[in-house]
């Protein structure tokens, strides 16, 4: 078995350590080794199976930037513990390096104000190098570093993001990245249409199964046709789905009868499949085949079989219609859940081998929910976000994004009752000014990125059933939080508009 040490110091480093993110150990390549992490005084000790050298991956709290997180560089085992601060200090130094190097290499300029924070951190880091056997003021300097380095990784990314776009609308006269909204379940007459299509070009109308079809035989397509009739009559692209929501509570409960038989239960999702898509043919041509497949959760179904149903599902679609676009959705990008050791696969794995089957996939979804456990993602900075699509890209298929962001911590009534909000919080907590910051923040870094077509945000309204708590752009109250003026804003930016506001 294969153990890393840690020395903790400060303690406040790992402050609600075991409510936040599991720690875990991954490749260089990214993949996620089953980790169990046990926290003994004030040494960290990571173990598993393997024995190779891996990057410890831990959320921490850092001044000004919240509870991101963080990674080492690749380390070897060795007896003697590593000082946690130093080592997360010097990863995230070496990517900010590696990420400067390549994108100097494809011509970026870089901002004079990115050179006095890295020079900063790097002054730190060799400080905190010589003084190893003064533990505490090793971490304090290695803290101070961490603070500088993700301060220029932040002018860094934000640069690269600012002369991405202004490339791309020389270059494009229309945007290449459609934004849209999932419109869950609200009756379009309580939807703004005048605000939606300011944010939006395209909506989500969600063809779930278990909405659909909550009695077998029986289906209830109204809150459907009407949502797509509202598509149309304002000029909405319209994408259907997910059909096939492999999530816990995803699929409705009379299905859970056959989930020993998988030919049955093969017949039963590639039904549902043909009937749906035969029944909004021709008026929506890009559909959501599968969420949640690469985790799974819902029915007894191996990895293996699921991977089955999802293909299965993709061959029947196009059947049906040979012309639509099909995407599936990943959640949780990152691999994090590989940390329980119930995957075989990672999330890219899974997804080549469907590429590789010839299925017919013609896009990726990566859902991305900021902050919520267990089925979403930790809080990651800039850099990471950028470097994630960077990964993706390899495939060599377009990628969409759906995202969710809190706008508060606790209850919400309409939620799904498995997902709450996490430990692991934005810069300034989870709040409505905290989505607002995080949209304006990030949503021009994904706009930017060549290889991404869509952005979608997972929920329009907080008054009606959701799945993430408290991340709609609506109140309860049906009015709008300072978030949507940001997507509308990230919107009219790509004309040109020096006030998004004229």
């Amino acid at each position: 078995m294969g153990v890393m040490r840690f020395l903790i110091n400060p303690e406040s480093l790992l402050n609600d350590w075991d409510a936040s993110v599991a720690p875990y150990i991954s490749g260089m390549d990214g993949r996620v080794f089953p980790t169990r992490v046990v926290r003994r005084g004030n040494e960290l000790e990571c173990m598993r199976q393997q024995s190779d050298s891996g990057r410890l991956n831990l959320a921490c709290p850092i001044e000004g930037f919240g509870r991101p997180v963080l990674c080492t560089s690749s380390l070897r085992e060795r007896e003697q513990p590593y000082h946690l601060a130093l080592e997360l200090a010097r990863g995230k130094i070496s990517q900010i390096r590696d990420q400067l190097g390549a994108w100097e290499v494809l011509g970026m300029r870089i901002p004079s104000r990115f050179f006095a924070p890295y020079k900063e951190a790097h002054r730190l880091f060799s400080k905190a190098i010589a003084c190893q056997e003064q533990s505490e003021l090793c971490a304090d300097l290695s803290i101070s570093a961490i603070i500088e380095i993700c301060q220029a990784g932040e002018i860094l990314t934000q640069s690269y993001a600012e002369q991405q776009l202004a490339a791309r609308r020389q270059r494009m006269a229309h945007a290449p990245v459609s934004l849209g909204c999932d419109l869950g379940l609200s009756p379009v007459g309580e939807i703004n249409s005048q605000r939606f299509c300011q944010a939006f070009s395209a909506a989500i109308v969600p063809v779930e199964w278990r909405v659909i079809e909550p009695v077998e035989g029986s289906y209830h397509w109204e809150t459907n046709d009407q949502q797509l009739d509202w598509c149309e009559e304002n000029r909405l692209l319209p994408c259907g789905g997910p059909l096939l929501d492999l999530s816990p509570g995803g699929l409705p409960d009379w299905l859970f009868t056959w989930e020993s038989d998988l030919l049955n239960l093969q017949s039963f999702v590639c039904d549902f499949v043909e009937t749906a898509i035969s029944r909004y043919l021709g008026r929506i041509r890009q559909w959501e085949i599968s969420s949640c497949g690469n985790t799974g959760g819902v029915l007894t179904l191996s990895e293996e079989n699921r991977l089955a149903l999802v293909a299965r599902s993709l061959e029947t679609a196009h059947q049906v219609d040979e012309e639509i676009q099909l995407m599936i959705r990943v959640d949780q990008p990152w691999g994090a859940y590989q940390v329980r050791g119930q995957h075989r696969l990672s999330p890219l794995q899974f997804v080549d081998a469907l590429l590789r089957s010839g299925v017919g996939l013609s896009r990726v979804n990566l859902e991305i929910a900021v902050g919520f456990q267990p089925q979403g993602s930790a809080y990651r900075d800039l850099l990471e976000f950028s470097r994630l699509i960077d990964l993706w890209s390899c495939l060599g298929v377009p990628l969409q994004l759906t995202l969710a962001f809190p706008t508060a911590a606790g209850g919400d009534s309409f939620a799904h009752p498995d997902v709450e909000v996490g430990t692991s919080s934005w810069k300034a907590g989870w709040s409505e000014a905290g989505q607002a910051e995080w949209i304006r923040a990030y949503l021009p870094l994904l706009m930017s990125k060549p290889a991404v077509i869509g952005v979608f945000w997972a929920q329009w309204s907080d008054s009606v059933p959701h799945r993430f708590p408290h991340s709609g752009l609506m109140r309860v109250d049906s009015t709008e939080k300072p978030s949507l003026q940001e997507v509308i804003d990230a919107r009219s930016v790509w004309h040109g508009k020096s006030d998004p506001r004229e």
